[in-house]
């Protein structure tokens, strides 16, 4: 699987559920299960890849501006949310995450935000085709720590001078 088709998966699995994260996860999973195991793998190292690559203080601050807070938990499920919104919304939020103020049509913090089981599609298509676990990735291990310049994640007046787009949109 190469990354256009790992694309095409996260887009048709969203749009197919109108952009609702659980259902999108469980669509994911069913499409999963139609591919043999080294493709489902595929797309857990594409997952994974995207995962890690957004490991990023200023991601984790975007998050805290829509989130109106985000803990360690949070920022991981998020990340996940971001994958799943698709390739232009991931990558342009990771080149600069205030840009998600023009990427989002609407975002509410009640409902958007959180996709933990997308985290998890891979695996579970993978050891329901196989009765196993996912095998090693085969990816560099994830940093310790957020890539970039650490910052308050707590300090309203930070968030909003780092992320005025974000800041207007979404909390002013």
């Amino acid at each position: 699987m190469d990354e256009t088709e790992f694309w095409e998966l996260v887009d048709s699995t969203r749009e197919a559920v109108g952009g609702d994260a659980e259902d999108q996860a469980d669509l994911l999973v069913e499409r999963l299960v139609q591919l043999d195991p080294d493709r489902v793998v595929d797309f857990a190292r594409h997952f994974e890849a995207r995962y890690n690559r957004a490991y990023l203080w200023d991601l984790w601050g975007a998050a805290a501006v829509l989130l109106n807070g985000a803990s360690d938990d949070a920022f991981d499920y998020f990340r996940c949310w971001l994958i799943g919104q698709g390739r232009e919304v991931f990558e342009g939020a990771v080149h600069d995450p205030d840009n998600l103020a023009e990427l989002l049509d609407e975002f509410d913090d009640e409902v958007d935000g959180d996709a933990e089981d997308l985290g998890y599609a891979a695996d579970e298509a993978y050891e329901q085709l196989t009765g196993a676990q996912t095998p090693d990735l085969g990816l560099p291990s994830p940093p310790a720590e957020p890539m970039g310049s650490p910052f308050d994640l707590e300090d309203e007046a930070v968030l909003e001078e780092r992320f005025p787009r974000l800041w207007d949109r979404f909390r002013a």
